[in-house]
């Protein structure tokens, strides 16, 4: 049997400690900020983002790899005969996993999945094809069961301020200014079948009293919840937020693993600082 190789887009938005203990390579996705173009997670971080953003009043741009990037990325192990499982960030937001899917074509042993979702919602399915390689399944069936359970993955931010979404292009002036006046802050929910972002609640009030409603009322949507894991997710927000919201997931479900990530520069510069979610699988 072929050895199986976990990768993913750089948007799974997975900690070091997590990628390492899964053996999961990413790719990086471009952002291009100014003149310059960086790679996600290697060479820019979100505080370079907003940094910039603050100084200069501009926003980077993201991009995917293209055909050729993906297939000189995979066959580092395709040549030595290697499968490769690769997550792709959801086709509906982004050309990552047309390209990828592209580069699939050229090469034996590819399979490509298209997350139908973003960040740690990504992160889910990565993790899940995890379990399995290390289970020694064979490449085709991981790809086929893990295809399976993108439906299963529940994937939410509440977003502090709209002004990263106006100036980026993602919402109108009115309803960024009227949300910023009214204390606004609406819950993003990730359709998981192509990624594409819808607006939900809209709670208002103090941040932390925010965190702590969203956390209870989408975790207490679900009686079946997956208790392996859950991750919080937050585009850099104070360390007492996160224990907060830690402890509010602790005081409803009983999760085997609750896992801390700081989203990358993809997500980070649509939502800005502050933005947190909760996300995690149902059975």
């Amino acid at each position: 049997m072929n050895k199986v190789i976990l990768s993913a887009d750089s948007t799974c938005d997975l900690d070091n400690i997590t990628k390492d203990r899964y053996r999961v390579h990413c790719q990086p996705l471009h952002i291009n900020l100014g003149e310059k173009m960086y790679r996600d997670g290697v060479d820019i971080t979100p505080n370079d983002i907003y940094h910039t953003f603050q100084e200069q009043r501009i926003l980077p741009k993201t991009s995917a790899p293209n055909p050729q990037e993906y297939i000189d990325y995979f066959k580092q192990w395709t040549d030595n005969g290697c499968e490769v499982i690769h997550i792709s960030l959801g086709s509906g937001i982004s050309s990552s996993y047309q390209n990828a899917l592209l580069a699939s074509e050229e090469l034996e042993g590819v399979y490509v999945i298209d997350s139908g979702n973003l960040s740690t919602g990504m992160g889910h399915l990565v993790l899940e094809a995890g379990d399995r390689i290390n289970k020694g399944m064979p490449a085709a069936q991981i790809y086929e069961e893990v295809n399976q359970l993108k439906t299963k993955v529940h994937a939410s931010f509440v977003i502090d301020t709209l002004t990263y979404l106006y100036e980026g292009g993602r919402c109108s002036a009115l309803a960024a200014l009227s949300a910023n006046l009214l204390n606004i802050k609406p819950c993003i929910e990730v359709d998981h079948t192509s990624g594409n972002m819808n607006v939900g609640k809209k709670y208002r009030g103090s941040l932390s009293r925010v965190f702590k409603r969203y956390t209870q009322e989408k975790l207490n949507e679900y009686d079946n919840l997956k208790l392996d894991r859950i991750f919080i997710t937050h585009s850099g927000t104070s360390p007492e937020n996160i224990e907060l919201v830690k402890k509010v997931i602790e005081e409803t479900a009983n999760f085997n693993e609750i896992i801390v990530t700081q989203a990358g520069c993809t997500v980070s510069s649509h939502c800005g600082p502050n933005t947190l979610g909760i996300l995690f699988m149902t059975q």
